[in-house]
């Protein structure tokens, strides 16, 4: 079993506007880093991320940067850290994708993979399917009508 996931939107925006939403710390601090994003998303860079939701900041690892078109990303799973503990033990790999399509929206993919093939590792990949669909219904929230779809949402 490979765990792995896609998760998939379109943003009624400009590719550069959707882009720039996800690599510029003070734009992803508005609609998915609730705690802060410190560090702008360029290859070879290591930025803190933080969740009111998880607190904790975590460190993301940034692999590689195209910009415009993709991002791709190392950050920790805890999915076979000993029962009650929460530290990082490997990384998995996220891929985001955005393309931009003929009637002037972007397609945002997001893929993880890293997971072990485990029942912690099978829980943890849903955890994080379900917090990169959240972010793609945040950002497109966020960019098509100004809305903070997370305020509130987890605290």
């Amino acid at each position: 079993m490979d765990l792995k996931f896609n998760v998939a939107g379109r943003i009624a925006r400009p590719v550069n506007d959707v882009f720039e939403a996800v690599a510029n710390p003070d734009h992803l601090s508005h609609f998915f880093t609730t705690g802060g994003a410190k560090g702008r998303l360029e290859t070879g860079a290591t930025v803190t991320w933080d969740f009111a939701d998880f607190p904790g900041a975590f460190p993301v690892h940034v692999v590689e940067v195209v910009p415009n078109r993709k991002i791709v990303l190392h950050w920790g799973s805890a999915d076979d850290a000993p029962e009650g503990e929460t530290a990082a033990t490997h990384d998995n790999t996220v891929t985001m994708t955005f393309e931009q399509l003929d009637d002037g929206r972007t397609l945002v993919q997001i893929t993880e993979e890293g997971w072990k093939e485990t029942p912690k590792g099978l829980k943890a990949s849903y955890g994080n399917c379900e917090g990169w669909t959240g972010m793609l219904c945040a950002m497109k929230v966020w960019l098509e009508h100004g809305i903070n779809l997370r305020e509130g949402f987890y605290k």
